[in-house]
C-alpha cells in the first residue's frame, strides 16, 4: 500500500470513533486488494472495543483484504450494524460471494446478533445472494430488523434464493422463542420479476412485522403485484409501501387496494409510473375514503390516469387530516382536468406538480397492446385474491367463488334464468313478485355480469306504469345489494358500469352497450334513493358530467340525471 494511501487511511481513523460505537471507513475510495493493504484497517478494528457498528461502504475490497478483515471481526460479539454498500467496484463478480462469505462467516464465528445489513449498490446477482445465504440463514440474523439489498442485480433466481433464506431464518429463530421480525426491507432495482418477488412475498406473509417494503423498478407485473399484496395485508403494522416503476394495471392495484382496506398504520404509498390507471385510481380512492386513517403520502405519477378519475381520488383525500402530499403529475389530465384538480383541492400546497402532465387521451387510441396483455395473463386473474375481506366481500380463487356476503343462495328458478338470457318486458311482469329475486344473481365479486344484468333489466324501462314499477323494483334489488359491501365493491362495480356505458376507458375488450335513455332513467331513480350512498353520486356525476358526448343519444335523459346527481352531490 502506498505511503501516501496510509496516510489517508490514518489520518481518516483518528475521526471515525463515534460515541455509538460505529467505526466508519465510509467513502475513502480505498482499493483494498490484499492483507497489506487493510493493515491500518484491521487494527483499528480489532483495538475498538465495543464496536456496535461497521461502516465500509464507498471503498473496493478484494477476496484477501475481506479474509483480512473477517478475522478482525471473530471477536466482535457485539457488532449490530453493518454498511458494506458500494464496496466491490471494480472487482470480478466471481470473487464477490467469496468475499462476502468470509465476512459472514465471521460474524457467525463471534457469535454477532445484527439489526442492520446494507448491501446496496453491489452489482453481485444471485450468486452474490448466495454468498449471504448462510448469514441469513444463521442466528446472527435472527434478530435483523432491515436489510437492504438496492440495485444488487439479484434477479428471479437470487430472489428465490433470498426469499427461501429469510423463511428459514424465521423457522430457526421461532423454534428458539424469538421470531425473526424484519422491519425494513429494501430492493429496488432488483429485476426480480414476478417469481423472485412471488418467493420474497412467501416470507413476507410468514414474518408480518415489516413496516418499510421498498421493490422500485424490479419488472414485476400484476401476477407479482397481487402476491405481494396478499402478503402485504398480513403486515399490519406496515407505514411505507413503495413499488415504483413496475406494472399494476387493473388488476394489481384492485389486489393492492383489497389489501390496504386492512392496513391502518400506512402514512407513505408509491405507485407512482405503475400503471394503475383509471379503474385502478378509482378502487384506491375507494379505500381512500374508507380507511388509510394516517396516510400522508400518495404517489399516483405517470399511471396514465384520467381528468374523471383523478378527480375520484382528490375527493378522496381531501377531507384526510394527516394528508401532506398528492402526486398526480404525468397523467391524462388535459389543461382543464388540471385546472379542475387543482380547483378540488383544497389545500392548495398538497397537490404537487402537473408540469409533465400527458395531456388527455386521443379517443382513438389503440388497446391492442392492452388486449394482448389480456388475453396472455387471464389465466393468472385471480392469484392472490383467495381471502375474504373482513365485510365478506366475495373474492375469487381461481375464477370460483370462495365465499359469499350473504346466505347460500337458493336454487335460481328457471323463469329468472330464462328472463335473463333474453331480457323482455313481458317476461319480467311475468316473475311477478319473484322479480326482486334477480338480485340473487348478481355479485360483489362479478362486478362485469353485474353491469351487464342491470343495463339489461334498465334497457326495458318504459312509461307504461306497471312496466315501469316491475323494472325500478327490480332495479332497487339489484344496486341495493351491490351497494350495500364495502366502499371498494362498489366502486369497482360502478367503474365496470362506466366502461360499459362507454364514460371511462377500460383494460382490455369490455363491450360497450348502446345506451337508451331508460338506463339513464333508473339511474335517476336509483340515485334518488336511501341505499345510494351520496360519494356514490359524486363518482358517478363526476364521469357523467365531463364525458356527456358519450350520452348524446339520450339528451333528455341525461339532463334529468345530470340534475338529480347535482342534487344528491350538494
Amino acid at each position: 500500500m502506498a505511503s501516501d494511501d496510509i496516510a489517508l487511511l490514518a489520518d481518516a481513523l483518528s475521526k471515525t470513533h463515534v460515541g455509538d460505537g460505529e467505526l466508519s471507513f465510509k467513502g475513502l475510495g480505498l482499493k483494498l486488494d490484499d492483507a497489506q493493504s487493510v493493515e491500518e484497517l484491521v487494527r483499528d478494528i480489532e483495538q475498538f472495543r465495543g464496536l456496535r457498528a461497521l461502516r465500509l461502504e464507498g471503498n473496493t475490497v478484494g477476496v484477501e483484504a475481506a479474509r483480512a478483515i473477517a478475522k478482525a471481526l471473530e471477536d466482535k460479539d457485539q457488532l449490530q450494524r453493518c454498511y458494506w454498500s458500494d464496496m466491490f467496484t471494480g472487482r470480478l463478480r466471481s470473487e464477490i460471494p467469496t468475499a462476502l462469505r468470509s465476512l459472514g462467516s465471521a460474524l457467525m464465528t463471534a457469535g454477532a446478533r445484527l439489526t442492520e445489513l446494507d448491501l446496496s449498490d453491489n452489482a453481485f446477482g444471485p450468486d452474490g445472494v448466495k454468498g449471504v445465504e448462510q448469514l441469513l440463514k444463521s442466528p446472527s440474523c435472527h434478530s435483523l430488523k432491515e436489510l437492504r439489498l438496492n440495485n444488487c442485480g439479484v434477479g428471479i433466481g437470487g430472489g428465490k434464493i433470498l426469499a427461501e433464506a429469510l423463511i428459514d431464518c424465521h423457522r430457526k429463530s421461532l423454534a428458539h422463542g424469538s421470531p425473526l421480525r424484519l422491519r425494513v426491507f429494501i430492493a429496488g432495482r432488483n429485476r426480480l420479476e414476478n417469481e423472485g418477488a412471488s418467493a420474497l412475498a412467501k416470507a413476507f406473509q410468514l414474518m408480518g412485522s415489516l413496516e418499510e417494503v421498498h421493490m422500485p423498478q424490479n419488472g414485476i407485473n400484476h401476477a407479482g403485484v397481487m402476491a405481494l399484496a396478499s402478503a402485504m395485508r398480513h403486515n399490519p403494522d406496515l407505514r411505507v409501501l413503495n413499488l415504483n416503476d413496475n406494472t399494476f394495471t387493473k388488476r394489481g392495484t384492485i389486489a393492492m387496494a383489497q389489501a390496504l382496506r386492512h392496513l391502518r398504520n400506512v402514512q407513505v404509498i408509491n405507485f407512482g409510473d405503475c400503471l394503475v390507471r383509471s379503474e385502478g385510481a378509482i378502487a384506491l380512492a375507494a379505500v381512500l375514503r374508507e380507511g388509510l386513517p394516517v396516510l400522508k403520502e400518495i404517489n399516483l405519477s405517470f399511471g396514465e390516469i384520467t381528468e374523471a378519475a383523478a378527480l375520484v381520488v382528490a375527493q378522496a383525500v381531501r377531507d384526510k387530516p394527516d394528508m401532506e402530499k398528492v402526486d398526480l403529475n404525468g397523467n391524462c389530465l388535459g389543461e382543464e382536468g388540471c385546472d379542475a384538480l387543482r380547483e378540488a383541492m383544497e389545500k392548495g400546497d398538497m397537490l404537487g406538480s402537473l408540469s409533465d402532465d400527458e395531456g388527455e387521451p386521443e379517443e382513438d387510441e389503440d388497446d391492442d397492446q392492452d388486449d394482448h396483455e389480456e388475453e396472455e395473463e387471464e389465466e393468472d386473474d385471480d392469484d392472490a385474491s383467495d381471502e375474504c375481506n373482513e365485510d365478506g366481500e366475495i373474492l375469487k380463487e381461481n375464477g370460483t367463488t370462495k365465499k359469499d356476503d350473504s346466505p347460500e343462495k337458493p336454487q335460481s328458478s328457471a323463469e329468472i334464468m330464462s328472463f335473463l338470457s333474453c331480457p323482455s318486458a313481458e317476461k319480467l311482469l311475468q316473475l311477478g313478485e319473484t322479480r326482486t329475486n334477480v338480485q340473487q344473481q348478481v355479485h360483489a365479486s362479478d362486478p362485469h355480469t353485474a353491469a351487464e344484468i342491470l343495463l339489461k333489466i334498465s334497457s326495458l324501462y318504459s312509461e307504461q306504469p306497471e312496466t315501469k314499477t316491475a323494472v325500478l323494483e327490480t332495479i332497487d334489488a339489484v344496486l341495493k345489494k351491490l351497494l350495500s359491501g364495502s366502499d371498494l365493491s362498489s366502486y369497482c362495480f360502478l367503474s365496470t358500469l362506466l366502461v360499459m356505458m362507454g364514460l371511462l376507458k377500460g383494460e382490455g375488450k369490455v363491450k360497450k352497450v348502446p345506451l337508451v335513455p331508460g338506463q339513464l332513467l333508473c339511474l335517476e331513480h336509483a340515485v334518488q334513493q336511501e341505499y345510494f350512498p351520496q360519494h356514490v353520486a359524486l363518482l358517478l356525476h363526476t364521469f357523467t358530467s365531463r364525458n356527456s358526448e358519450a350520452l348524446e343519444s339520450c339528451s333528455s335523459a341525461r339532463e334529468r340525471l345530470s340534475s338529480t346527481l347535482e342534487k344528491k352531490c350538494h
